[in-house]
């Protein structure tokens, strides 16, 4: 992932801000189409669903209505367990969201959480005999829970950059010596070992683009002083430029790199990052390396591809406890993530070198864009399951 996918990450964290001010949040693929006609269900500061007297089993959408002064965040709760069926959150006043369900036996409740006031649980409604199966419901996250696995994603990081102030000193002592197809792979070896730091690229600030940034938008293009870093060598290395010229890149890399791992430990990864990123390090995997689009003439975009879902897998692995309870489609998701690795690493040759985008048979492609596309759609209820809640 570039250094400006840092920047397309922090970009779609803005988005899904976004998107839970404008909608409700689905944290499950939308239920079949409604059997029941729309119940207009009233919420304020002081009442939750009170309106909800005659409940129907099966497919619906509830037409949320917020008649209150304040911003609320409305779910539709398992009042045993907290567990949530469906949400909107920021739902504003005198404003009216869909929240689409299916409901089959149990006991649910409307649960409030207006801004600057205590949880109100609206009355418990219970089915029985429906033979009507629930949407599956996600037991909140908090903010407590995730510092756990972002302490243990921290620790990796760091391990990481280690390695990679190793690979990039190595790099720039090969450049020195003149030796490009030395070079060539030590350069690669470096740029896998960044790849694979996704989830942390928000808490790299302006690193991520002095280290892995592209020529996309600069105006000198590849010749703009401001391009840097990896793909500035890559450029240079595999477009013959002079050796001895290509010494302060590397140099400027290298120093580039040992900033970062000094001032990392200062800086603070957003627990919310790690489901986040888990997601959308496969979205610019599939958007910018698997087409080939962030290649400077390496042709290894596939063996970055190949890293990102390594990266991918760590992220995920540090919050498998987590989400072993709260996403049972996590089989499939380790299943996809081994179907990705099995189709990039094809692209492999037995000469260590990797095959090119451009040079791949069109059945070789459309396995990989498949299998990748495949494994980001399976990665898209992470976030949403383990993005912290307020359930008070």
């Amino acid at each position: 992932m570039p250094g400006f996918a840092g920047n397309r990450c922090i970009a779609g964290v803005l988005a899904v801000a976004a998107l839970a001010v404008a909608a409700a949040i689905a944290l499950w693929p939308a239920p079949a189409p409604a059997t029941a006609p729309d119940l207009v269900i009233s919420v304020s500061r002081s009442s939750c669903g009170q309106d909800w007297t005659d409940p129907t089993p099966g497919p619906q959408t509830f037409q949320v209505h917020n008649t209150g002064a304040v911003t609320t965040t409305v779910d539709l709760v398992d009042p045993a367990t907290g567990g949530i069926f469906g949400e909107i959150e920021g739902l504003g006043s005198g404003t009216t969201r869909s929240m689409p369900v299916t409901l089959g036996d149990g006991e649910y409740a409307f649960r409030c959480l207006p801004d600057d006031a205590d949880a109100d649980v609206g009355p418990t409604v219970l089915f029985s005999g429906s033979g009507v199966r629930s949407s599956p419901a996600v037991v909140p996250v908090t903010r407590n829970d995730l510092l756990g696995p972002a302490k243990d994603y921290r620790e990796k990081v760091i391990t990481g950059l280690d390695a990679l102030v190793r690979e990039t000193g190595a790099l720039a002592t090969t450049v020195h010596h003149g030796d490009r197809q030395a070079s060539e792979a030590a350069w690669l070896t470096a740029h896998l070992s960044y790849q694979q730091l996704g989830a942390a690229y928000g808490a790299f600030g302006d690193a991520a683009s002095a280290i892995d940034g592209t020529a996309d938008g600069l105006v000198g293009g590849t010749s703009d002083p401001a391009f840097t870093g990896f793909h500035r060598l890559e450029f240079g290395l595999w477009h013959r430029a002079p050796m001895a010229a290509l010494a302060a890149v590397a140099d400027r890399l290298d120093a580039d790199a040992r900033a970062l791992r000094q001032s990392f430990p200062a800086a603070q990864i957003d627990p919310n990052d790690l489901a986040l990123r888990a997601h959308e390090i496969m979205e610019d995997a599939l958007q910018f390396e698997v087409n080939g689009r962030a290649d400077y003439g390496s042709g290894t975009t596939l063996a970055t591809t190949l890293a990102n879902i390594d990266g991918t897998r760590t992220a995920l692995n540090v919050l498998r406890p987590l989400l072993q309870q709260r996403l049972p489609t996590l089989p499939t998701v380790d299943t996809w993530l081994d179907r990705a690795t099995s189709a990039v690493q094809a692209a492999w040759r037995p000469d260590g070198t990797w095959t090119p985008v451009g040079a791949l048979d069109q059945r070789h492609r459309e396995e990989i864009d498949g299998a990748v596309a495949e494994l980001t759609e399976q990665l898209a209820p992470v976030a949403t399951i383990v993005a912290p809640r307020r359930v008070s």
